[in-house]
């Protein structure tokens, strides 16, 4: 991330400000609209996302990142139907993903910018993983799993969704993809919001390909850090961390985060893991990672953090993501994540809203 990007954000009391009028208009236009016209507005919400996964699979706004483009040039550059490709058109320029000027070729907008394979800020692939057959096919069965509370993917494919991700690795590899650009637009909020500076060493457990742990440490020059996660998935990271000069500041080590994790870290990281597993499970986690720590050491949680208000929030659709998905993954409220840290020998210190919709639970040894 760049400065730039940090200038773009906004104060957070202005964003929770801005964030309470969005959803007082729309629960105004739902009140005052007749019932069954605000439920249809509703319903063919899931029309509009599945036109946008399309534009993000074609590379729509990769073309138009080039310049203006009539229909026709289009669907030549992308080899479809030129009507489609205007039928699409029509319905994503009134929703101001792209925008048609008045000599009917179309340009990006804001919004589309970020459909860019490029873009400092994509999610081009989260779109397309959330429109692919494979998430589409699952969601059908959303009854299935409210009417059971177990996920589908062991009726639907033989096995769980990262046992099957594991395998079929073209959806693993969308997958990964998708969840690397949902860390890259987390990521700015929350090196905004917290000062990870104040650590010497930090253990991103379960971190991936390192995204959070390489902004971090271009961010703060003196502090060192460890990427862990499986061997499969660290692999030939310690390349991508020399070609940002990080080799020297950056290890990276292997293994399960249920057996064990590298001790003498100053602060552990634990982002977006807790929720794709049940307590039992998260437990076993916080325990593993409370094993490696030493009483001074402090962890981080970052997770979404159910609101108790009924008004609408990002953690209340990926709750049921997690229940489509996994085997007991769930969100949680902050009493949920105070109780289950409890159960695992720490204490909640603080709870640190982002502009992004994660938080950071600072948790300590007790």
């Amino acid at each position: 991330m760049t400065s730039t990007a940090l200038k773009k954000i906004p104060p957070l009391p202005v964003l929770r400000a801005i964030d309470r009028v969005r959803d007082a208009l729309g629960g105004l236009h739902r009140k005052l609209v007749p019932g069954h016209i605000a439920l249809l507005d509703l319903q063919i919400a899931g029309f509009l996302s599945q036109a946008i996964s399309t534009a993000a699979e074609l590379g729509i706004a990769d073309e138009l990142a080039e310049g203006p483009r009539t229909a026709a040039q289009l669907a030549r550059a992308v080899d479809v139907d030129e009507e489609g490709m205007r039928r699409l058109m029509r319905l994503l320029v009134s929703y101001d993903v792209f925008a048609q000027r008045r000599d009917g070729t179309y340009t990006l907008t804001r919004i589309g910018d970020a459909l860019r394979s490029d873009a400092e800020v994509t999610l081009r692939d989260l779109s397309r993983f959330f429109g692919s057959q494979f998430h589409r096919n699952h969601w059908t069965h959303l009854t299935d799993a409210v009417r059971t509370g177990e996920p589908v993917g062991r009726n639907l494919d033989g096995s769980n969704f990262f046992e099957y991700a594991a395998v079929n690795r073209e959806v693993g590899e969308l997958f990964d993809r998708a969840m690397t650009s949902v860390s890259t637009l987390s990521i700015e909020p929350l090196l905004t919001a917290y000062d990870f500076g104040r650590f010497g060493t930090l253990v991103d457990v379960g971190g991936g390909r390192g995204s959070l742990l390489i902004e971090i440490l271009g961010r703060y020059p003196t502090t060192r850090g460890i990427v862990f996660d499986l061997p499969n998935v660290v692999d030939d990271l310690n390349a991508d961390l020399a070609a940002v000069g990080l080799a020297q500041r950056c290890a990276v080590e292997s293994g399960s985060f249920f057996a064990e994790v590298p001790q003498g870290g100053d602060a552990y990281l634990l982002k977006h893991i807790l929720h794709d597993w049940s307590d039992e499970q998260a437990e076993q986690i916080l325990r593993t990672v409370r094993a490696a720590m030493s009483r001074s050491a402090t962890l981080l949680v970052i997770e979404l953090v159910l609101p108790d208000h009924q008004r609408p929030h990002p953690g209340k659709f990926i709750d049921l993501e997690m229940l489509v998905n996994t085997e007991g993954g769930h969100e949680r409220t902050e009493k949920q994540f105070r109780d289950l840290l409890a159960r695992c020998g720490f204490t909640l210190r603080r709870t640190v809203e982002t502009a992004a919709p994660d938080c950071v639970l600072e948790a300590v040894p007790r």
